[in-house]
């Protein structure tokens, strides 16, 4: 009879919790025992983790070897059934375990004592028995059988208590890997997402792939544009062209992921070994870490190249430095943009943080691992965006008090601040972008925690592992969130089309396609206002080497990489530009004398050597006496002298007027000077 009711009781018990919709706690799944030492008793079914946290019947198993002796010897009587309370505890509603009675433990104990100390086996912590309710009844009570709802009030053996989340036997990987699953090691996320359904994993997939095709495609125009006519991009504006083909890189690898879907980013499943498809980890998939070498390396690198373009602003823009100097810094930057990711990745896969992306088929760092989030993402992209923004704000502040401080004509103060508002823009199109997908890491680290207890909660029972307890907040997390982070991540490397398009653009593609290198009308007069005046040769003195201006221009932007006395020119005041134009004056009375009518009426340089150093390559002056070439050659002496001064004296007023005319034509002249630079940034777009 006694036997009858016991069978009855568990078949209650069976029922009531699958029978049970909702409640406190979830129900926790009974599996029949398979320890040896603990079947045969008045129940046959248990749970795991028992009461010692041994996750299943094995661990359990090979905890109780050193009690063998003992049990095999019957020291006691009761040492049997309070081992297999511990190990294999009688399966009830989860949240409600029963404990076996402290008068249980403490005969157990002081049967089996000297028997222990002779094999050598201490009694553990973990089974001390002040901690077991006080009562005296054998294992398991008839009250610990029914289930809650049928008692009045509670048993004070029971407890509630929070298991912390197990790895599920499908979910289980190799130790030698290093894999880890919200903190456990030897586990890992399943395979598709946790998160979405499988419709939404097939959209989000194909939505990414063509944004991927978008940006790819920008990025590679404005590469090859570059590509076309390398000397068109100079410093500081050449850092736009890397940071292109950083995000070329980075719309690359996720065009890959779309095509090889969950083929790298994800564990096969196993059938066989009880193995479901999981996220790939570590560097043991060389595809994988390939394709997480490669976005990440590159992403990071956008991010620097970014900054070193607000540098080279910042510097073409406060302490007016030119292409040239600029340029200098050329190995440096490219040190730094490029050392300080390689010198990330490396960590990373070092710290075999690499995790594989079943929405986008490719890896990447951060998808489970908060800590590598918040250190290898959040902490590099937030203060590139400070330091960026810090310069930038620097630069076109600088810019604008230019504007404000220097009398500038209409017409030039106008494109100044079209050029000021044009980078403005190109800066508001990377940093929106890059702002979101910061906001989108935040938002997501901060709810991690959360959507991995709701996704526990929903797949315990499926899982056979304990469910979460005291579950205060339930949620998961929205596509569009993802859908909007992978986009962002993603349009950041358009901006660099707007800042190539342009009609030069059209004509540097037009010819290429054509066959043709033919150089357009505005870079005609680009060369004319860049090459040195006769004039200006005639005016300068003859002890100073021509200098030539740098034709390494650009369709757009070209006037924050003038030299660096084109920038300087801003700054100067107006007395400034007058004690010029008086220096330009003296300059021409100065060199009349040097001047001789031919026989049409012209004046031409005799004794200037500027004319001979303007003279094409290959071709030789011979002066062997400068009066000689003035067709004065036969005079003698005496005569040379007096016409020299009449002719000094007849020529002396018109000299000066016209060279006077000439010279203030060149001082107001756009092509100086950053007026020349900002209306020909004007005048290509």
């Amino acid at each position: 009879m006694d036997l009858l009711w016991v069978l009855y009781s568990m078949l209650t018990v069976c029922m009531a919790i699958n029978l049970e919709a909702t409640g406190s706690h979830s129900m926790f799944t009974c599996e029949p025992i398979t320890l040896r030492m603990c079947q045969g008793l008045s129940y046959n079914t248990t749970f795991m983790p028992n009461l010692l946290n041994h996750y299943d019947q094995q661990t359990a198993a090979l905890a109780m070897e050193p009690f063998h002796p003992m049990v095999n010897l019957e020291c006691s009587t009761e040492i049997r059934p309070f081992l297999c309370a511990l190990y294999a505890p009688v399966c009830t509603e989860y949240g409600r375990v029963t404990l076996p009675c402290r008068h249980l433990c403490q005969r157990a104990k002081s049967d089996c004592y000297k028997l222990m100390d002779m094999f050598g086996v201490s009694w553990p912590d973990e089974m001390e028995c002040s901690r077991f309710p006080e009562c005296d009844e054998s294992y398991p009570r008839a009250i610990d059988l029914l289930p809650s709802s049928d008692g009045t009030e509670e048993s004070p053996s029971s407890v509630q208590r929070d298991y912390g989340f197990w790895c599920p036997r499908e979910l289980k990987i190799e130790p030698d890997l290093g894999y880890s699953f919200m903190g456990v090691r030897d586990c890992s996320p399943p395979c598709p997402n946790m998160y979405f359904r499988k419709d939404e994993l097939i959209f989000a997939r194909y939505f990414i792939g063509v944004i991927s095709i978008v940006c790819l495609s920008a990025t590679l125009f404005t590469f090859l544009t570059f590509l076309i006519d390398v000397g068109r991009f100079r410093y500081p504006e050449r850092p736009i062209i890397f940071y292109a083909v950083c995000y070329m890189m980075v719309s690359l690898v996720f065009f890959l992921g779309f095509l090889l879907e969950e083929r790298v980013s994800c564990n096969a499943a196993s059938p066989g070994r009880f193995r479901a498809a999981t996220v790939t980890q570590g560097s043991h998939n060389k595809a994988c870490t390939l394709l997480f070498m490669t976005l990440y390396f590159f992403t990071m690198a956008g991010s620097v190249w970014w900054v070193i373009l607000t540098i080279t602003w910042f510097l073409a823009a406060v302490p007016k430095w030119g292409s040239e100097a600029i340029e200098k810094k050329a190995l440096l930057f490219h040190a730094v943009a490029w050392g300080v990711p390689g010198a990330l990745t490396i960590t990373l896969m070092a710290m075999n943080k690499i995790e594989g992306d079943s929405m986008s088929g490719v890896c990447f760092v951060g998808l489970y691992d908060l800590m590598a989030l918040r250190w290898f993402l959040l902490v590099p992209l937030a203060l590139d965006v400070v330091v960026g923004v810090v310069l930038l704000l620097a630069g076109i502040a600088a810019l604008n008090r230019v504007r404000m401080e220097i009398p500038l004509e209409k017409e030039n103060q106008d494109k100044l601040v079209k050029f000021m508002i044009r980078i403005g823009v190109f800066s508001i199109l990377y940093l929106v972008p890059l702002l979101t997908v910061i906001g989108c890491y935040l938002y997501e680290q901060s709810h991690r925690s959360v959507w991995e207890t709701t996704w526990v909660q929903e797949r315990c029972r499926e899982y056979h592992i304990p469910c979460p307890f005291k579950v205060e907040k339930t949620s998961r997390p929205d596509i569009a969130l993802f859908l909007i982070k992978y986009l962002m991540m993603l349009v950041v490397g358009i901006p660099s089309v707007f800042w190539v398009g342009s009609k030069k653009t059209c004509f540097e593609w037009a010819s290429f396609f054509n066959g043709q290198r033919k150089k357009d009308a505005v870079h005609e007069s680009r060369q004319v206002l860049q090459e040195p005046d006769f004039t200006q040769l005639l005016l300068r003195d003859p002890n100073t080497p021509v200098v030539r201006k740098s034709r390494g221009t650009s369709t757009q932007g070209t006037s924050t990489h003038a030299s660096s006395t084109h920038l300087a020119m801003l700054d100067e005041p107006p007395s400034a530009s007058t004690s010029r134009a008086s220096s330009v004056r003296s300059k021409s009375s100065s060199f009349h004398g040097s001047l001789h009518r031919s026989r049409d009426g012209r004046y031409t340089a005799c004794s200037y050597r500027g004319v001979e150093e303007r003279l094409p390559h290959g071709s030789t002056l011979r002066l062997n006496d400068p009066l000689q070439h003035c067709g004065v050659n036969r005079l003698d002496s005496h005569s040379r002298h007096g016409s020299l001064q009449r002719l000094e004296s007849q020529s002396r007023h018109s000299s000066v007027r016209d060279l006077s005319i000439t010279a203030q034509a060149i001082q107001s002249s756009p092509g100086n000077g950053i007026h020349r630079v900002v209306e020909e940034d004007a005048t290509k777009a």
